[in-house]
C-alpha cells in the first residue's frame, strides 16, 4: 500500500541521509563508522537487484513496489543507482544487453558464471530456473525506468529513465537472439514497459514491434 512504501521510502532516505533509524531492535546511522555511507550505498543496491532476482521471479506485480521506491531514491541518491546498475549488469549481463563470448583460457564453470548461471560444487543451475531469475531482474529494471516516487515535489527529468529502456531495446535487437534468453528477456520487458515505451514513442514504437515480428523472429528458426 501507498502508506507503508512510504515508511520504507522514508526510512531508506533517512538513513542515506545521516539521520538515525530504528533496524532489528538497534539505533543505526551511517555516521557511525566513517565507511558506513558506502557500505550502505552498495549493500541496498545489491538488495535492490536481489529482490528482482528473488522476489519478482516469484512475484512478477512486485516488480512495481520495489521499482518506485528504487526509483525514488535513486533520483535522491544518484550513487544507489550507479551501484544497481553494476550488480545488475554483473548478476544479468542481458541488461546491458551483452552476450559475454567464451574466452580461451576461461574455465566452463566460470564461463557458465560470467553468463549468469549460478555455479554450487560445479553444478549448474537448471535452465528454467536461471530463465526465471533473469526475467526477475529484467522485469524490475523495465518497472524502473518508467516509474517515478509520487511523494516527492522534484520537477527534474527520470535519473533513469524510458530513453534508456528504448536504447536497451534497440541494442537487444541489434544483436543476434540467444536461443530461449533473447525471446524470454524481451517477453518480460514489453510485457512491464511496452505501454509506456509505446506512448512515448508512438510509430516509432510500432516500426520496432513490426521489425520484431517481421525480422528478428524469424532468426530463432
Amino acid at each position: 500500500t501507498g502508506s507503508q512504501l512510504r515508511e520504507i521510502f522514508d526510512k531508506i532516505n533517512n538513513l542515506l541521509s545521516g539521520k538515525s533509524v530504528q533496524s532489528g531492535g538497534r539505533t543505526v546511522s551511517v555516521t557511525q563508522h566513517p565507511q558506513g555511507l558506502d557500505f550502505v550505498y552498495y549493500k541496498l543496491a545489491e538488495k535492490f537487484v536481489s529482490q528482482g532476482e528473488e522476489e519478482v521471479a516469484s512475484h512478477r506485480e512486485a516488480a512495481f513496489p520495489i521499482a518506485v521506491v528504487a526509483s525514488g531514491i535513486w533520483e535522491i541518491h544518484p550513487r544507489v543507482g550507479d551501484l544497481f546498475l553494476a550488480h545488475l549488469h554483473k548478476k544479468c549481463p542481458y541488461s546491458v544487453p551483452f552476450y559475454p563470448a567464451f574466452k580461451e583460457g576461461t574455465s566452463m564453470e566460470e564461463y557458465q558464471r560470467i553468463l549468469g548461471y549460478q555455479v554450487k560444487d560445479s553444478k549448474v543451475e537448471e535452465q528454467d530456473h536461471f530463465l526465471k531469475r533473469m526475467s526477475g531482474m529484467i522485469r524490475l529494471y523495465a518497472a524502473i525506468i518508467q516509474l517515478r516516487w509520487p511523494y516527492g515535489n522534484r520537477q527534474g527529468t527520470h535519473p533513469h529513465g524510458l530513453n534508456y529502456g528504448w536504447r536497451w531495446l534497440a541494442q537487444m535487437l541489434n544483436m543476434e537472439p540467444l536461443a530461449d534468453v533473447t525471446a524470454t528477456l524481451l517477453f518480460d520487458f514489453l510485457e512491464v514497459c511496452g505501454n509506456a515505451l509505446m506512448k512515448q514513442y508512438q510509430v516509432q514504437f510500432w516500426k520496432m514491434m513490426l521489425l520484431i515480428r517481421e525480422d528478428y523472429f524469424p532468426r530463432y528458426d
